[in-house]
């Protein structure tokens, strides 16, 4: 047990010392001449939210939830089709590189032949999500119980592994999987309101523009209205009716893009080829110069930055999440300040990283500090969500019954104690997605690698984008590598 608890304290240690040692290295200025000005410009926005002032709302609303349904309803299919086959190297291989690139760069590439289409926005969260219902359906189907299909009869051939799925794997495993499917559903709500920042008609579109336009009363109602569209999720959401639901989406808003043919084919076959490779007397020397030209201008600084962002926002986020998750556990707070501390909670981790930093931009200036708070905020307040409520299912003795101050030793000594493991495993699960979501925030102007992604678009220099993103995902990849090592060492039933 102590070893198991110093192990624990070793990865703790490291995550903090790693953040500490890359503060140096970051900027953190505040630009902005007069951010408590911004600030209460915000904050008379959001007590003033002006619901009559966007033009086409109901449909961007529904554009929104159409989207979201549309791309986990197709990811759903795929993804449990891949994961049938999880225990194949190549189809864990396709499902990791799938999810390991983020929804908006899908959405930038295919943007250039599809434009701002329906299908684009399907095809952008399709494509991510079903490299993650690969992975988390192939591991929930690997943990059933094997004695529940050794007891069915023996059969021959193909028909005995669909007797298995159908009669003793799926009925255990169906419950998560549903559960897993819904929680996806509100992370492609965001994901979907991200794509407007983009161009596509979201509620993230007519967001942006109230932003840029100083409209603070609009912005407050637009993400107020989100905020209801997610609390009210299991109100209005049936599982049993989802395959209805995503028929409803794809009659509302048809997947279907404009496609010029030579457009396309010249896109995948000549624009995304690298330059030099183009020339029909290009030589490995001429290849290996333009990468290293690549890597010494952007992909090394992207790079880097990436990580030293990545690595403070972890680290902001554990001080968060162990900051928050008293706000909705009974024992520490009276019944109406958990109330008030789970809607703090479910705020923080409903509005996409996306939205956080590009209010921080607007409130401190370029630098990498509104990126960094608008990731600790949001999965911080994720983790803290998530350890409350585990903190709740644990049983008090009558002696651990809080009074007075009491309370923060049950805190320090019973129930953070008892809370750690599950903590960090979800901390380090955590950290691959704020990797990816560190990449997609140079979109907003912060010198991470999706800085030099849309700069590479907006130049046209397709090539460029594409060496990029194949970048940024290898070093998801690594992350999660990384993160998954560590969890198994620090837990070896888990994977």
């Amino acid at each position: 047990m102590n070893n198991r608890a110093g192990q624990f304290r070793q990865v703790s240690l490291l995550i903090a010392l790693v953040a500490l040692l890359c503060i140096p290295f970051a900027d953190l200025s505040i630009t902005q001449l007069s951010p408590q000005q911004e600030l209460l410009e915000l904050a008379k926005g959001a007590i003033t939210p002006d619901f009559f002032a966007t033009e086409f709302l109901i449909e961007a609303i529904l554009t929104t939830v159409a989207f979201a349904f549309e791309g986990i309803g197709l990811a759903v299919i795929t993804g449990f089709a891949m994961a049938l086959l999880y225990q194949w190297r190549s189809v864990r291989m396709v499902a990791a590189l799938l999810r390991s690139v983020h929804e908006l760069f899908w959405a930038l590439l295919f943007m250039q032949v599809l434009g701002l289409s329906s299908l684009t926005g399907v095809l952008a969260l399709w494509l991510p999500y079903t490299g993650i219902f690969a992975k988390v359906f192939g591991e929930i189907l690997e943990q059933v119980d094997p004695a529940t299909t050794a007891a069915l009869p023996r059969q021959a051939g193909f028909s005995h592994k669909i007797s298995q799925l159908i009669y003793a794997r799926l009925p255990q495993a169906w419950p998560h999987i549903t559960s897993y499917t819904r929680y996806r559903l509100e992370c492609a709500m965001r994901s979907s309101i991200v794509l407007g920042f983009v161009g596509l008609p979201t509620l993230g579109y007519h967001l942006e523009t109230a932003f840029r336009q100083g409209n603070y009363s609009e912005a407050a109602a637009l993400l107020y209205l989100f905020y209801l569209l997610i609390v009210t999720l299991p109100l209005w959401f049936k599982q049993r009716a989802f395959p209805l639901y995503v028929i409803g989406a794809m009659v509302y808003l048809p997947p279907v893009a404009n496609i010029n043919t030579t457009l396309f084919i010249n896109f995948f076959t000549v624009d995304l080829i690298p330059g030099p490779m183009r020339q029909p007397d290009w030589s490995m020397m001429d290849l290996g110069n333009w990468l290293g030209m690549l890597w010494q201008q952007q992909i090394g600084p992207g790079l880097w930055d990436t990580l030293v962002l990545s690595q403070i926002a972890l680290l902001l986020t554990a001080v968060l999440a162990l900051i928050w998750f008293p706000l909705r556990t009974p024992a520490l707070l009276p019944k109406g300040l958990t109330r008030v501390g789970n809607l703090f909670l479910v705020v923080g981790r409903s509005t996409p990283e996306f939205v956080l930093a590009f209010v921080g931009l607007l409130v401190f200036g370029p630098s990498m500090l509104p990126a960094i708070l608008a990731l600790g905020i949001h999965n911080g307040a994720i983790i803290g969500h998530l350890v409350g409520g585990y903190v709740q299912s644990l049983p008090l003795r009558e002696d651990d019954q809080p009074n007075g101050f009491s309370k923060l030793a049950l805190y320090l000594y019973q129930l953070l104690p008892r809370a750690y493991p599950q903590f960090i495993s979800w901390l380090l699960y955590r950290w691959e997605i704020i990797q990816r979501e560190t990449a997609i925030l140079g979109i907003l102007g912060i010198s991470t690698l999706g800085f030099y992604i849309d700069s590479a678009f907006e130049e046209l220099r397709f090539d460029r984008a594409m060496v990029l993103i194949a970048a940024t995902a290898l070093l998801n990849l690594v992350v999660d590598a990384t993160a998954r090592a560590l969890r198994r060492r620090l837990n070896p039933q888990t994977t």
